[in-house]
């Protein structure tokens, strides 16, 4: 079996030679749902924490919230084998991944992996290098349908060829997979990756905190709102099919609730694919109701696909308007500070446009109803002034619903 496996290499070859998309164009289109395990578990994967996670991500609500892939990271790796061909490790993963593939695919979700760009993964597992082919081919039989490609051991490469490579490999294996670029913004992905893959990473990786960054020596991980910062200028380049990711999300690992509530807030505001990185087996229930939340789920997965953007910012105070369908619009209220701060804000006095999108509220010309996406309060319409405040280190996050008038 593996010489006649080994024998379709050439075969993919040709194929992939008159491989002109990239990318399979109809996946993602709105940005992408699911699990992955490296915030929690890093390298401490195995068959049964995949199998109970896929359990607890129909038992929790959110596989009914729409979240959909389970996502295995580093560390799944086994040795390949004598034509080259990757095998999971053994011991972790005893059934092999066409089972676990079949039992993630038997509970309505879908299964993802992960593998690096470089000759090995940033755990020291087998990197793709110089066996992408093979890769793709492996995963399409396994039943894959998320790659996560990362970016470490890549001396002498070019990442937009190395993650073109991937991308036509993908394409002549003929499985459709979400192609997730990890290469951390260093190669500005968001300027040539739309059609090779379907989101890219913006940043390097995300930490479970406020507002820090924590130094690895030669490189650094963050704080939400160092992530968040860094998304500015990049929301030209988002959009159905092409996302711009600042990584995986936080919630439920340690820091408070107002905190997860504004990290997955402003992550529904960005469009960013909402991939949790917790325990969803023993999540509590403020983290449960938080990754649930239909009504802020619907701004992520909004069917315009467009990044919301920074209206307002006075230091602490932060504004954020997100266009949606039906002339609809999302705000989001972020108090970055240490203690709570009052908000006034008179609709009809603000002149909220997006030149990215061609659309305008026209608060003296349009009525809209308030809603408060937490609490699922009314706040009236926009024709009173908002009076809130926001707690520290929280958000205020209303949908504006169009009112027609009399006549219209």
């Amino acid at each position: 079996m593996k010489r006649v496996a080994l024998a379709l290499i050439p075969m993919l070859l040709s194929v992939a030679a008159t491989v002109h998309a990239q990318k399979f164009e109809d996946l993602a289109q709105t940005p992408p749902m699911g699990w992955n395990s490296w915030n929690h578990f890093g390298c401490d994967v195995t068959e049964q924490l995949i199998r109970e996670t896929a359990d607890a991500m129909v038992s929790s609500g959110m596989r009914g919230a729409g979240y959909r892939y389970v996502n295995i990271d580093d560390c799944w790796h086994g040795e390949r084998d004598a034509d080259g061909f990757i095998q999971p490790d053994p011991e972790r993963f005893p059934s092999g991944m066409k089972a676990l593939a079949d039992y993630v695919h038997s509970r309505g979700l879908k299964l993802g992996i992960y593998s690096d760009a470089g000759w090995e993964t940033c755990a020291a597992q087998p990197g793709s290098r110089g066996y992408e082919y093979q890769d793709a081919l492996t995963y399409a039989r396994w039943g894959i349908d998320y790659l996560k490609y990362d970016w470490c051991n890549i001396a002498g490469l070019n990442a937009e060829g190395a993650y073109q490579t991937m991308a036509r490999a993908i394409a002549a294996a003929g499985r459709p997979v979400v192609f997730s670029l990890c290469e951390w913004g260093s190669n500005r992905p968001w300027e040539w990756a739309r059609e090779i893959g379907h989101l890219w990473r913006t940043t390097g990786d995300i930490t479970a905190c406020w507002d820090c960054e924590v130094d690895h020596g030669s490189w650094s991980s963050w704080g939400v709102l160092r992530i968040l910062d860094l998304q500015d200028g990049l929301r030209i380049h988002a959009g159905p099919g092409h996302w711009n990711d600042p990584d995986m999300m936080e919630v439920g690992n340690g820091m408070s609730e107002s905190e997860d509530r504004g990290h997955f807030s402003m992550w529904a505001m960005l469009a960013a694919p909402m991939i949790a990185g917790n325990d969803l087996r023993t999540m509590s229930e403020e983290t449960r109701r938080i990754l649930t939340n239909s009504e802020v789920i619907a701004v992520n997965q909004d069917a315009l696909g467009i990044q919301g953007f920074k209206y307002s910012d006075d230091g602490d105070l932060e504004i954020w308007f997100k266009p949606l369908a039906e002339e609809d619009w999302a705000v989001c209220i972020l108090n970055r500070g240490p203690s709570a701060r009052k908000v006034e804000f008179t609709w009809q006095g603000e002149p909220v446009a997006d030149d990215f999108s061609g659309r305008e509220t026209l608060f003296k010309a349009r009525l809209y109803r308030i809603r408060d996406l937490w609490s699922g309060d009314d706040l009236g319409t926009t024709r009173q002034t908002l009076e809130a405040e926001v707690p520290e280190h929280d958000v205020l996050m209303m949908r504006l619903t169009r009112l027609l008038e009399p006549g219209e």
